[in-house]
């Protein structure tokens, strides 16, 4: 789970979706199991795909992650994306994820894999390709599924395992007619039982607790990819992996691939001075790599004399996302901060942004088990208020990306278990939301009995708060600090006017407003009480939204917002509801650091939904270690926004995140990682029926029904399919933004000299 970046679905299958449930719905009708349902994935792979003959063997491919793994162990609960990546690289998967999300046999490993009897138990007969070897030289065989089986079944705590879904279910694991077959045998049928053995380990790491527990955390003495695991080097914040060459399968292209731990907000930086080749990177770090290439042959402002006046360089970097610290730490400062962004913009013309849409969604999640929101009529005028195409098309319409609402909870578009179950809450409308909350007791206008507080001018009711460490440096709310900090920026620029002129700098702002697409080129004053605090109307607020994706370039979304015509929506009527005199109020919880632009941006637009059903939200922001941790897992907010990867295996995936909370023994509840604590029998026994059934169709059909329901009962609310966007090398090759696809790194290397390939469309 993750609100800024979401990692492999085998890097920890446990946490692999969101939360939700259903509270006394009715039963709702099944989906119909046609295939057209699930459609097509709304965006391909952009990888610059190039047959192996036109890429040159050899060299090394820099790979950005977010930090060293701290094992390289996937079953173990610390276990990351990074880890993911090194396990697909380096060891065996029997299966891997096609274009569409869905699991297809891996024929470097295997000849064939199926269920072959049903009675009395379910038995899958797997026939592996007899060139497979560990790097050993030992063949691939039943001693390594009966060592992980043993390990992942649960039955033996010593072993630190964070998961065993699936390996629970088996009752032995035998050789088949030869050693190139294994027999797998299930005391209870299991329909994900693709999902077993990828990756596999040798029974070398699964064979005893300690080398489970210890020997696979920093170092892979066996492997048996295409890349075997050369070093972890922590001083370097690297993970080095080589050719493998007892690999039986096509030769990899690379000599190495190095993954070099790189913060999210640094990585156009790490890519313009060499340190990686190719990185995931936020939308205003991808705007940046593409305004390098537009910006060719255009002047800077250290050209000319030199005399430059320090007014006209702080405007210029404030539009161009410098950050406050660098703006006004003082002449030579702006200056040589200015030279290094201009030689890393050279430097980034050799780059490309390649896009797509991560198999993961934003989701706003809604905490069911205190407050207004344990009442499901709240939750359901919340998800009614809401207009998910305008949101879907704030982040992803100025990405050139299909904005397109997600319809499902347990798939994504193009999954075999999609289909758009969102009409089990209903479209957005604001009357039957009021409806829902007068009927659940709140009245419009009602008594609040609040304290006096000194007299506001109109505006909102919403107010924001900053409870993280050290603050935010204004880049991502409508917070006090934000506003004091628009204040200053603006009185810079009347200094700046006074100095050289309203004409000159009305030319520099317009030259500036040119390299940015979506930039405008005036923009309104907020009117201020004359007590340090602003108060927003609604257009103020989508004016302030598009400022923030403007000017910011540490983890924004630049141009993120709705397109010029959009109508603004009518003032809400005067008053919040109240019930008891208390007001209907909300606390949204939102992480600050690098990167969260996005999620503030978005959450600014749902408060100002919510404001026109009379519904009020204080938006308070939280540090990134806390968020998590102290917050989402605590249940400690009443809203929230953060992702969670789709998954091939809804049935096994889903369950933990939406089964219903239990008392434990010692009197707490067992949420598992049903973090908005909402669930009922119903949902749950739909996912157990599907997780044993056999037949795919009738599988499918009920985790579409369980889907319906958690709809229903507007625990979570899906937004948008969260866009993948990789800043790379322009002749690197068989890589980038991957979308559902597992990567093929034996493919990945560097275009020959004189070759040309036809780039990929990133949306079909």
């Amino acid at each position: 789970m993750s609100y800024d970046g979401v990692g492999p679905r085998a890097v920890m299958r446990s946490v692999a979706f969101l939360t939700a449930g259903a509270l006394a719905v009715p039963l709702l009708a099944g989906c119909g199991s046609d295939e057209d349902e699930a459609g097509k994935p709304l965006a391909g792979q952009d990888i610059a795909p190039a047959a192996r003959e036109l890429v040159a063997d050899g060299g090394t491919l820099k790979w950005a992650v977010d930090a060293v793994p701290e094992t390289l162990n996937t079953f173990q609960a610390d276990a990351d994306a990074a880890t993911g990546r090194v396990a697909q690289a380096v060891l065996p998967s029997m299966f891997r994820l096609d274009a569409s999300g869905r699991p297809v046999a891996n024929p470097a490993y295997l000849e064939s894999a199926k269920v072959i009897e049903t009675e009395p138990r379910q038995v899958v007969l797997y026939k592996l390709n007899q060139q497979a070897v560990w790097s050993d030289g030992r063949e691939i065989g039943a001693a390594d599924f009966v060592a992980q089986w043993r390990a992942l079944s649960g039955k033996n705590s010593a072993y630190w395992t964070a998961r065993n879904a699936g390996y629970d279910r088996i009752a032995k694991i035998e050789r088949g007619a030869n050693d190139l077959q294994v027999r797998v045998t299930f005391d209870r049928p299991y329909a994900d039982w693709r999902s077993l053995f990828s990756p596999l380990y040798p029974k070398d790491v699964m064979g005893t607790p300690d080398a489970f527990n210890d020997g696979a955390r920093r170092k892979l003495n066996v492997t048996a990819g295409p890349f075997k695991v050369e070093k972890v080097d922590t001083a370097k914040k690297d993970v080095v992996l080589t050719r493998n060459p007892r690999w039986w399968g096509k030769p990899a292209k690379l000599n190495q691939i190095v993954l070099h731990a790189v913060a999210r907000d640094k990585r156009a930086a790490a890519l313009a001075d060499g340190s990686v080749d190719l990185a995931e990177v936020d939308t205003a770090e991808a705007q940046r790599i593409g305004l390098a290439t537009r910006e060719k042959g255009t002047g800077t402002p250290l050209q000319g004399s030199g005399k430059t006046s320090a007014k006209k360089l702080r405007s210029w970097a404030l539009a161009h996302g410098f950050d406050s610290d660098e703006v006004h730490a003082g002449d030579k400062k702006l200056r040589k901060a200015i030279t290094r962004y201009l030689d890393q913009q050279q430097a980034l013309r050799d780059f490309e942004v390649r896009k797509s849409l991560e198999p993961a969604y934003t989701q706003l999640a809604l905490n069911g088990s205190t407050g207004p929101l344990a009442d499901e009529r709240v939750r359901r005028a919340v998800a009614r208020a809401l207009d998910r195409e305008e949101l879907a098309r704030l982040v992803l319409a100025p990405l050139g990306l299909p904005a397109v609402p997600v319809g499902s909870h347990l798939a994504l578009a193009g999954q075999a278990a999609y289909a758009d179950n969102s009409g089990a809450i209903g479209d957005q409308d604001t009357k039957e939301a009021q409806a829902l909350i007068a009927d659940a007791g709140w009245v419009r206008g009602g008594p609040v009995k609040e304290p006096k507080k000194p007299e506001k001018a109109a505006g909102p009711e919403r107010k924001s708060e900053d409870t993280s460490e050290g603050g935010s440096d204004g880049e991502y709310i409508v917070g006090e600090d934000d506003k004091n900090q628009d204040d200053k920026n603006r009185d810079d620029g009347q200094d700046e006017a006074q100095e050289d002129g309203p004409d000159e700098v009305q030319e520099e702002e317009a030259r500036s407003a040119a390299r940015y697409e979506g930039r405008d080129a005036s923009r309104d004053d907020r009117r201020g009480d004359g007590k340090g605090k602003h108060h927003e109307s609604a257009d103020d607020k989508r004016e302030h939204g598009d400022h923030l994706a403007r000017e910011s370039r540490h983890g924004g979304a630049p141009g993120a917002y709705a397109p010029q015509g959009t109508a603004a929506p009518a003032a809400a009527p005067a008053g919040p509801f109240a019930k008891n005199g208390k007001a209907l109020a909300l606390r949204f919880v939102l992480p600050s650091g690098p990167g969260s632009d996005t999620l503030n941006t978005v959450a600014e637009r749902i408060s100002t939904m919510l404001e026109q059903v009379g519904i009020r939200t204080t938006i308070t922001k939280v540090s990134d270690e806390s968020y998590f941790k102290d917050h989402i897992a605590a249940g400690d907010y009443d809203l929230a926004l953060y992702s969670w990867p789709s998954s091939a295996f809804p049935a096994t995936d889903a369950r933990p995140v939406y089964a219903k909370p239990l008392p434990a023994a010692d009197g707490s509840v067992n949420v598992e990682q049903n973090y908005t604590r909402v669930g009922t029998d119903q949902v749950d026994q739909l996912f157990d029926q599907a997780a044993t059934t056999l037949d795919e169709d009738e599988a499918k059909d009920l985790i579409r029904k369980a889907d319906a329901r958690i709809w229903a009962a507007a625990g979570s609310v899906p937004l948008y399919q969260r866009p993948q966007l990789v800043g790379a090398r322009k002749n690197l090759v068989n890589a980038g933004a991957f979308g559902f696809q597992t990567p093929v790194y034996e493919d990945m290397g560097y275009l020959k000299k004189g070759a040309k390939v036809s780039p990929s469309p990133s949306v079909k």
